[in-house]
This record gives structure tokens, sequence and C-alpha cells, in this order.
């Protein structure tokens, strides 16, 4: 069953781009690759859900064997599958996004010329993807984060013949090395380390070495320590953290199925699945922890001021993909390593239905993404302006706190700030997370609620032959907004119990389970203890009372205020961004912004904190810089100029001087010969006097 699930995306990515047009017949040219690739996909989907069951619930855990692989002195690393829980929820969540993203780019790619290079790339990218996440030592893993970055490459830049997007490519693969440098460094100081690349032989010898330290960069350095960082700096490019984020809002420029895919289920996941896999390590390095749980706090903020101004609805989504991402991670930092797969899961199926719902309006509006010039085409659109309010919905956190009533986001992302909160008492860095992590919420759901009413509300701002053509997406692209809007709703309630460790070891030893039953309905007697209360007259003691004693009344192990302030900070950003694009007018505050110039911290945010600029000024530039002065100097001067071209030019100089002896008058040749001959003579004669 795991080979079909591994190799049947690249099965399809194989025929679709090896055999192409020629799959079909000549009026049909690109379906047979369509139909191919997501048949495939979608067998590969429904076999990742059997995994989960099997794996998950009847703890069936197993080491698949595909063939030996390296075996070089004392370095051996076989290509093998290993399946534990972990490998199974990341199967499911790939398998299953990607297979939708195959089936609705049937609609939204309908009118591009190149349908089986697009299916392939796809493909190949769940294929890579599939390989890093069933890998069972760090070798394997390494090359499965390679085939994610080249594929990404590939399908950022599908649309080679628009600048913009082969830049976005470069970028993106660029910034990626950069933090595949930090993760090649890893895998190497593991194998230093340890003598092996195997996950269950590191991870069992852990112990032995968590004293162990090694020199580098001229100082002394825990081993564990070095490794968890080296790991993290991988982790960081491939999932966007701050710094090596400014690929992730580029990436837009592919096609908006690429944006679901590498947003929501695939590349920049796994990063978070790379810290998870490796938490026994990050478990032995606190201070590699602490940073990552303050990287990704600050991330989650960042990400989220950013989007508060931005204009394309791709980019709103993106920066939204990257705060996220944020969450994810301070909640591994702070040792929640369940509750950040928990987020990832449910993220998969939100991000994944609001990308494609903006491309189903992007779809509508035949291309148009700027927010500006939309507006007002909720009823041209009904399917998708529902399906676009249920991800808001989710991904801002909407339930009711203490009960299992809510949507997806609401259950994964409420469980990370409660981790947060219960490692505050110990961690600066955790108490740091907390109250960012509560601040982004606000600001995810101002920005959410604002796509949503300069989208979807008030009047059209943009040409209105656009608004009279507008019209809903067809079924093909529809039924992915459905399964995905079952996902968005559904996913949290069902599967808490199981992530956080409340229905039986769903985890098996893959994670350290870290919370409890936070979000079970609350019990009569709890509700009891909750009510206001007054002093007692048969006790010197009183009891708190009032909205106070309400706040801070224990719900399973936390005061009620940690559980219900997310969902006070959802409703907070809903009701600003309703007054300040439903109460008002939406085309007053444009024009405003663009008499007035929007003003310093506005600009500041929508050029992204001007992060880019400065990359542009130090790294960019200055790399050109180097890279000029390395090529015309120290290569073609040095070199060249010393070296092959140096000799040549000598030798033809040299040539060109002896060529001009050849004159062809027979006078010459008859003085060259007796000065040969005189020459020789006086040789002969120091010869013999010697």
């Amino acid at each position: 069953m795991y080979h079909l699930i591994v190799f049947l995306p690249l099965l399809g990515a194989a025929l679709a781009g090896l055999m192409g047009t020629r799959l079909g017949k000549q009026f049909l040219p690109e379906k047979p690759s369509m139909i191919i690739t997501t048949g495939l996909l979608f067998v590969a989907a429904i076999l990742s859900w059997v995994s989960l069951v099997q794996v998950g619930l009847g703890h069936k855990e197993l080491e698949v064997t595909v063939l030996r692989w390296m075996d070089v002195g004392g370095l051996q690393a076989n290509w093998a599958f290993k399946i534990d829980t972990l490998t199974a929820v990341m199967l499911v969540v790939v398998n299953s996004v990607s297979s939708l993203v195959h089936l609705y780019s049937w609609g939204y790619m309908e009118d591009d010329q190149y349908k089986p290079r697009f299916f392939a790339y796809l493909s190949l990218f769940t294929f890579a993807m599939l390989m890093l996440v069933t890998s069972d030592n760090f070798i394997q893993l390494f090359f499965g984060w390679e085939g994610v970055g080249l594929a990404s490459y590939l399908l950022i830049g599908y649309y080679y013949k628009k600048p913009s997007a082969n830049a976005a490519a470069i970028k993106a693969f660029v910034t990626n090395r950069v933090g595949d440098v930090g993760l090649a460094l890893g895998v190497m100081t593991i194998f230093l380390v340890f003598g092996s690349v195997e996950f269950d032989t590191v991870f069992a010898a852990i112990g032995d070495n968590s004293a162990r330290i090694l020199p580098f960069l001229g100082m002394e350095i825990n081993a564990m320590e070095l490794i968890a960082m080296l790991l993290f700096i991988g982790a960081m490019g491939k999932s966007a953290q701050f710094i090596l984020h400014v690929w992730l809002p580029d990436a837009m420029e592919g096609p908006t199925p690429v944006s679901a895919l590498i947003h929501a289920a695939t590349m920049v996941t796994a990063g978070v699945f790379l810290v998870c896999r490796a938490h026994s390590i990050y478990e032995a390095a606190p201070i590699t922890a602490g940073f990552i749980t303050a990287i990704g706090a600050f991330t989650a903020f960042f990400a989220a001021t950013v989007a508060l101004v931005q204009n394309d609805i791709k980019r709103v989504i993106a920066y939204s993909t990257c705060s996220q991402l944020g969450y994810m991670f301070f909640a591994a930092g702070v040792g929640a390593y369940n509750a950040a797969m928990f987020h990832l899961f449910t993220h998969a199926f939100f991000k994944a239905l609001l990308f494609l719902c903006a491309g189903s309006v992007i779809h509508a509006l035949h291309h148009e993404q700027d927010m500006r010039r939309m507006g007002g085409i909720r009823k041209k659109v009904p399917w998708t302006y529902i399906a676009m309010i249920i991800g808001t919905l989710a991904i801002t956190g909407i339930g009711i706190p203490g009960t299992s009533i809510g949507f997806a986001g609401f259950f994964s992302k409420d469980a990370i700030i409660e981790a947060a909160y219960t490692g505050s008492g110990e961690s600066n860095a955790a108490a740091f997370a907390f109250w960012i992590g509560l601040i982004a919420a606000l600001m995810t759901s101002f920005y959410s609620w604002r796509l949503i009413f300069m989208t979807f509300h008030g009047k059209f701002r943009g040409d209105h032959h656009t608004l009279d053509h507008a019209h809903e997406s067809p079924w093909v692209m529809r039924l992915p907004l459905v399964l995905l809007s079952i996902g968005a709703v559904f996913a949290g309630a069902v599967f808490y119990s199981r992530f956080m460790g409340n229905a039986g070891d769903f985890w098996h030893g893959a994670l350290p389970v870290s919370a409890g039953e936070h979000h079970a309905a609350i019990a009569p007697e709890t509700l009891h203890a909750m009510a206001p209360q007054t002093s007692d007259a048969h006790h010197n003691e009183p009891t708190p009372g009032g909205l106070f004693g309400w706040l801070y009344a224990n719900v399973h192990g936390y005061p009620f205020w940690v559980l219900l302030l997310p969902l006070v900070m959802s409703v907070t950003g809903f009701v600003i961004a309703w007054f300040m694009y439903m109460r008002g007018s939406v085309e007053e505050k444009i024009n405003h912004v663009q008499e007035t110039g929007g003003g310093v911290l506005y600009n500041f945010l929508l050029n992204k904190w001007y992060i880019d600029e400065l990359y542009d000024v130090t790294v960019v530039k200055l790399t050109k810089f180097l890279g000029d002065k390395f090529w015309k100097v120290g290569d073609e001067k040095i070199i060249d100029g010393y070296g092959p071209n140096g000799i040549a030019k000598f030798a033809s100089n040299t040539s060109k001087r002896l060529s001009k002896i050849q004159t062809g008058y027979l006078y010459h040749y008859a003085f060259i010969m007796l000065l040969g001959v005189a020459v020789l003579i006086v040789v002969a004669f120091r010869g013999v006097g010697g």
C-alpha cells in the first residue's frame, strides 16, 4: 500500500511529463494527462486515509524498505519508509490537498495550452513531499527536501515568459538554498556525533551525547544545541520564518492552484514536520527551543501586520500563511509538538480552501487580483462566498470556549495559545509567544474580514464589463471547495481528542503529548464553579465574586480568561473591520490613501517593513558587486588572463612573429641556412677547444 501512496504521483508525473499530448487523441491531447495524474492522486489520498486509521488507531507502525541506497564507509542509508502516526498525518494532508488541487486545476487551467506540463509538475511536487515525510533517515529527508525546492521553482516560474514569474522562482530557489546549507551542515554534524543518519539510531543515542561539546567557528558549543540550530535554519527557509520569509509572497506569481499546494499542504509545512520529527533533539536543546519560540511568535506578528494593508487578494492569504506557520513553530518551541501538528492539519484544510476561493474569484473576474477593483460580487459567486466565509471563520478561530463547538482553527490555534500560557511561567519566550499570539489573532481576524468585505460586499469598483461577465466557477472547481469546507468545519472537533491525547494513544510515541482536554464540554459542577460568588458567612476567607471570580475560575486547569481571550480578539478584529469597511465607504478610504500617500505606518506595512529593500541594499547589491569583481578581475583578468587565455595569446603572438620569417624569397632561406651553419661551426669549435 505504501509503495502505491508514494509512487503513484511519481508515475503520474512521468507519464504526463514524458508522454504529454501523445497520450491522447488529436482533438483532446491534454485530457489523458489530467485524468491520469488526478486519478492516481485520488487513489493515493484514499489509501492515505486508510493508513491514518490503521496507524493512528490500530498502531500498526512499520518500516518499509524500498532499496539499498547508500553504503559508503560508515554512512549507511536505505531508501525506506518510516510509517508512524506522524507520517500518516502528513500523508493525509499532502495527498488530500494535492488531489483536490489537481481536480480544481481542471477548471482553473482550462485555457492553458500546456496542461500536461502543469499536471506533471504538480504530481512531481507531491512525490517529492511524500519522499520527505516518509523518510526514515536524514539523507532521504534531505533529498526530498531538495526535490520540493526544485519542483517549487518549476511551479512558481510556470509562466516562464513572464519576467516577474522568473524572478520569483529564482528568489524562492536562492532563498531556500540559504536555509538548505544549514540543513546540510546539520545532517553532517549528526553523522559526526552519532555515526549514523537513521532516525531511530540517532534519537536513541541523544541521552549519551547530550553533554558533548563541539568546536564551531572558534567556539565550544553543545552538540545538541548546534544540531538543533542548524536543522532549524533549514526549517526557517522552507517554512518562511522571519528573515528567510521573503520568497513566500512572491511565490504568488505561480498559478493559484500552485499557491494552494505550496502554502497549505506541502513545501511550507516541511519545516514544521522536521522540527516535530526531531523533537527528541529539541527537547535536549532548550536554548534553541526558546529561539524557535521567539522566532515563531515574531513571525506570526510580523506577517499579520503586513497582511493588514495588502491589496492583492492572494498576497493577503500568503502573509496569513506565514503568520500561521509562526504559530506552529512557537507551539513546537514550547514543547507542544502535538498542538503544532494539529494546527498544521487543520490549517491545510482552511488555507487550501481560502486560496482556492481566491482563485475562484480571480477566475470569475477574468484574472483580476486587486481587491480595490472588486466589491459586491457575492451574488455572482454565491458558492465561493459561502466557502470563503467558512474558511474565514476557521482561520479566525470562532467557537465557544470550554466546549466542543467551533470551527477547525478554534481548536488548534487555541490549543497553541494555551500551551504558550502553560509555558509562560517558566520561559520568557513562551510568555512573549502567548501575548503575541493573542495580538496576531486580532490582526488575523481583521485582515481576513477585510478581505471578505472588500471582495464580496459594497459596490463593485472595477470595470463593469468584467462584472457583467462574472460568473460562478464550474463544478469541477466548486467540488474541492465543498470538500475543503467540510474539513474546515469539522476537522478540529473530530480530531481534537486524538491529536491532543484525550482519546487513546494516537501518537503512540511518535510525538510527546503535552496538553489536556481544554475544549471538552463544561461539566455542570464546573459551570457552578464559574458562577459569580460572594463571601461565605460561615468562613473567614471570602470566595471570589463577580466578573473577577468568573474570569479566574479554572476550566480544565486554565483560568477562563485564557480560553476566552482568543475569541474576544477574533470578535474585536471583526468589529473593527466591519466599522472600517462596511459602515464607511471603501471608495473614500481608497481615494484618501491615494491622495495622502497613506502615512508613514501604512507605507511601512505596505512595503513589508522594507525587508526586501534591506536585502537589496545589503545582500543583493553586495553579492552582485563581489560577483562582478570575481568575474571581471579574478576570473577574466587573473585566471583567464594568465592561464589558458594568456598562454593561448602568447602562442598566437609567437606564431605570428615566426610566420613573418616565411617570406617566399630564396636568398632569405639561403641566408638563414648559412647563419645556421655558422652557429653549428661555432658550437663545434667551442666543443673542440673545451
